[in-house]
């Protein structure tokens, strides 16, 4: 996708998650009785404003894309005059609402979010999509898989007894697998041989990085179809060396080929260079021989023939009834939140890298790359980055959501509102984390696009 699609991408999510969390702290706040002054979208200036309603609440737009806010009548805003006030309005001002209400409001914001990702996952569900299935592909002999007993062509059943059909939940398994420093245990599906064990040592899945492809460090990678030609594309590389659909290749320069994966990569590696390839074609066995096109259209040249599999990757068509899709909804939010959680934890207490931290770059990457491969990959991503966005606001930082909750649950425990200078000075400090925080993930952003 072009950098302008990438970043319509990432205005339209963020956009959308930004106005969904604004509109929780706005309703409830309604809902209570507070007096709404201003939505805004975006931070600082207002550069479009309108005003809407009995209130005159001002809906705007602002300069800087990143955030939201909601302005309430508040008599801690030195903006606000509240005492020429009369009664009525006064009673409509935040810091007079009981606690439980102030508490209401502010958790609202984050709550919405959550609401959001969990219609998002269930329509997805109803919906349906074709999903690959858990069989896998294992690398080589020397990889932490095959040495643990699994071979290319299995089907992953269940990873710690919790059953895997999809390779997303075998990924998602691995996962916490990983954050928790625990082996794996696989229940395997071989052909030929049935219902077999396998496992994963505690001490090699410590070792992986959370940041990288964590099947991939472990050798395990989506099983690829046959190496049985399909479309042959007419006077591309494979139909001027005499190549037909139906051929299942053999071997390439002596070298086996166990997949079309493998066919692929020994292709892709031999731009412009003949090679001799060993086919079976009618249950006989002959060679031909065969030079790749260069490729100049990515950074790295590359060979290709013109010529696809016979057959496509295992794939389940998953579509659930309302029941099961919500159900399935409300546990994906909440497995998704403990782990953005967890991962929070391990990266405070040193256990994590701080490196898997990110920031609005690799955001807006992840957001043209799900767009560019179709509208429920995008929205798959919406819902995850909501769920991110949701416990991120949370955190019992000052500023944020989760600090005013920390300061109203304190207040619940005393009888009585934390000290104005406290709360100015916990606000300066919060602020630091944030910038703190932002700079970091920002740099993280940097050094992956550098490698």
């Amino acid at each position: 996708m072009t950098l302008p699609g990438t970043l319509l991408a990432f205005l339209v999510a963020l956009g959308s998650l930004i106005v969904i969390h604004e509109m929780g702290h706005y309703w409830v706040a309604r809902w209570c009785g507070v007096k709404v002054l201003r939505f805004s979208v975006g931070m600082g200036k207002v550069v479009w404003s309108r005003r809407i309603g009995p209130d005159q609440t001002e809906w705007a737009v602002s300069m800087l894309p990143l955030g939201g806010y909601v302005k309430m009548l508040d008599a801690r805003d030195p903006d606000q005059d509240v005492r020429a006030l009369p009664a009525e309005e006064l009673r409509r001002e935040f810091t007079r609402q009981n606690v439980w209400r102030r508490i209401a409001i502010v958790a609202a914001g984050p709550l919405a979010n959550f609401l959001l990702a969990i219609a998002l996952f269930a329509g997805l569900a109803m919906y349906g999509a074709s999903e690959p299935a858990s069989r896998i592909r294992v690398a080589a002999p020397s990889s932490v898989a095959y040495l643990a007993g699994l071979r290319s062509g299995d089907t992953v059943l269940a990873v710690n007894d919790e059953p895997v059909a999809l390779w997303s939940e075998l990924r998602w398994q691995v996962l916490q697998a990983g954050l928790d420093k625990q082996g794996v245990r696989l229940r395997i599906e071989r052909p030929g041989q049935g219902r077999v064990g396998a496992e994963l040592a505690a001490a090699q899945v410590a070792k992986l990085d959370l940041d990288g492809d964590m099947l991939d460090a472990l050798g395990i990678g989506l099983a690829a179809p046959p190496a049985q030609l399909g479309q042959i594309v007419a006077g591309g590389a494979a139909e001027r060396a005499g190549l037909r659909a139906g051929d299942w290749i053999v071997a390439v320069d002596g070298q086996p080929v166990a997949d079309f994966l493998s066919l692929v990569q020994l292709v892709r590696a031999a731009p412009a260079k003949p090679l001799t390839v060993l086919l079976r074609r009618d249950g006989r066995e002959q060679t031909l021989g065969l030079t790749p096109e260069a490729d100049h259209s990515t950074a790295v040249t590359v060979g290709k023939i013109g010529a696809g599999p016979a057959q496509a990757p295992a794939m389940i068509l998953v579509r659930l009834g309302p029941g099961a899709a919500l159900a399935k909804a409300v546990s994906k939010v909440w497995q998704g939140g403990a782990t953005n959680v967890k991962m929070i934890g391990k990266m405070l207490t040193g256990q994590l890298s701080l490196k898997n931290l990110t920031g609005p770059i690799t955001i807006a990457d992840y957001a043209g790359q799900t767009a560019r491969n179709g509208a429920l990959s995008y929205l798959n991503f919406i819902a995850l980055i909501s769920i991110a966005l949701g416990v991120m606001n949370l955190l019992p930082i000052p500023v944020l959501d989760g600090g005013l909750l920390l300061y109203y649950s304190l207040e619940v425990l005393t009888g009585r509102p934390m000290p104005e200078r406290a709360a100015d000075i916990a606000k300066y400090i919060g602020i630091g984390l944030l910038l703190t925080m932002m700079s970091l993930a920002v740099f993280n952003d940097v050094a992956r696009l550098m490698h």
